[in-house]
């Protein structure tokens, strides 16, 4: 993994090439104050100050030149506005003239991120470190990276090599950085406490069996808070099989337990005065002869029973018991994160988490902070009225809808039966995948609005910086 602490330093005055900011306010004049030669130079690499454009400007000395690129606004710089110069900029120290680069840092260090895990030539180009003089926001920034990269990797992975036991190697991995505690269910107390996330992974290979993964951290004295990750490894669809074109990407199945986990980190990093309950529901959804059928019935940790209009719904019921199980502690907050649902991806596309919660305030508290750090979310209704899709002839519940309407809510409003009624609540259901490039966005693996989150749990708990 990119080591980002080595491309975010201190400004001490070391030898970096600078880098001028212009946006369309000081453009102009920026330009008529350059001599002839330098205008001339910059019109012959196309630079006429549209946002993404760059160019180099040479220095009187050898080996001596600068660097100008034009931004949307440089006086409220955006985390991606750098990314581009990160990329495509020769190794070396650069500085910002003028301006601290604040959120744009993050931008330049995930134009840095590489996934080469698999490749034989990992020659990558060498490092590109900016130098700041805003030194309290170094550490803000790394971490961010850091949890961001973890996500990446984690959705990247191929099942293969990120199975429930990977999964869990990865949360201990996680734990052990932070001083914090792991304990995980599978086998037979699986089957006793947590019947649907073994249902629903207990035709996986014995290697890959289904587990229950929990992670405890902080000060039990302080305000709980339970982040849950739906950590569905591979999904064939089960018995109701998908397409081959709908399991190309169900390696990112588990992208929901890769966003609460690295959520995790960022918390444990920050010391957030929480106690911090992270809980995975990690399984296969696979194919074979004991796997769970179209009408089954399944009892839920919960009690109450849930027939299956559909196996290829399975997310839902993993998530099911692990709410239940985050709702037995009492937090005060409840967070899950999942790859959920197609509808999601159809009413929002690929870049919006469909956000749904049952508090308003808290509602609006989430969307402004993505808006705040560029990470946007957008709300969809938990309308009660659609849970009558979900009803069932010989269970209390149906996981999956008939008529196929409103797919994204009526899978929100099967997870609220499992959360307490007095417990705020917010569901993300993100697609945890980029399927274009864009500048230090490359396609693959991607966390979608776990800095949202973030910077809504800086807020709520006191240390927002």
């Amino acid at each position: 993994m990119t080591d980002f602490s080595d491309l975010l330093k201190a400004d001490n005055q070391q030898p970096g090439h600078m880098i001028q900011l212009l946006d369309a306010q000081d453009h102009d004049a920026w330009m008529a104050a350059q001599p002839s030669a330098v205008r001339s130079m910059l019109t012959a690499q196309k630079f006429h100050g549209k946002p993404g454009e760059q160019a180099i400007i040479p220095g009187e000395k050898d080996g001596a030149w600068s660097v100008v690129a034009a931004v949307q606004d440089k006086a409220k710089l955006g985390p991606w506005c750098l990314a581009r110069l990160s990329e495509t900029l020769p190794e070396g120290h650069y500085r910002l003239a003028e301006v601290v680069p604040g959120a744009a840092a993050f931008g330049w260090l995930m134009a840095q991120y590489r996934f080469d895990r698999y490749r034989q030539d990992q020659a990558a180009p060498g490092p590109r470190v900016l130098l700041t003089s805003g030194v309290a926001q170094i550490d803000a920034m790394v971490q961010l990276a850091r949890a961001t990269a973890l996500v990446r990797d984690m959705v990247n992975i191929p099942a293969a090599d990120m199975g429930p036991p990977d999964l869990e190697q990865a949360v201990e991995a996680v734990a052990q950085a932070f001083g914090a505690s792991v304990t995980t269910t599978r086998g037979d107390a699986l089957e006793r406490g947590f019947p649907m996330i073994h249902a629903v992974g207990k035709a996986a290979d014995r290697g890959f069996a289904p587990r229950l993964i929990e992670l405890e951290w902080g000060d039990p004295a302080h305000p709980r808070l339970a982040l849950v990750g739906k950590g569905i490894c591979f999904d064939s669809g089960g018995l109701d099989i998908k397409p081959s074109s709908g399991m190309r990407l169900m390696k990112k199945d588990m992208g929901g337990a890769a966003h609460a986990l690295g959520l995790a980190q960022l918390i444990m990093a920050a010391r957030l005065p929480v106690r911090l309950h992270l809980l995975i529901a990690a399984a296969e959804n696979a194919i074979g002869a004991n796997a769970f059928r179209p009408g089954d019935i399944l009892r839920s940790r919960k009690g109450l029973s849930v027939e299956i209009g559909n196996t290829d719904a399975e997310g839902r019921l993993v998530l099911g018991d692990a709410l239940t199980r985050a709702g037995e502690a009492r937090p005060g907050l409840v967070i899950d994160f999942a790859t959920l649902t197609g509808a999601a991806r159809v009413a929002v596309g690929p870049d919006l988490p469909a956000l749904f919660c049952n508090d308003d305030d808290l509602a609006a508290q989430a969307m402004a902070a993505g808006m705040e750090v560029d990470d946007p979310l957008w709300r969809l209704p938990l309308w009660d009225p659609y849970a009558d899709m979900l009803k069932s002839d010989v269970a209390d519940i149906n996981n999956a809808g008939e008529g196929g309407f409103a797919g994204a809510i009526t899978a929100a409003l099967f997870l609220k039966r499992f959360v307490p009624d007095d417990t705020p609540w917010l569901h993300l259901d993100t697609f945890a995948w980029r399927p274009a490039s864009k500048p230090g966005r490359p396609k693959g693996g991607e966390a979608l609005g776990m800095r949202a989150i973030f910077r809504l749990l800086q807020r709520r708990y006191g240390k927002d910086h």
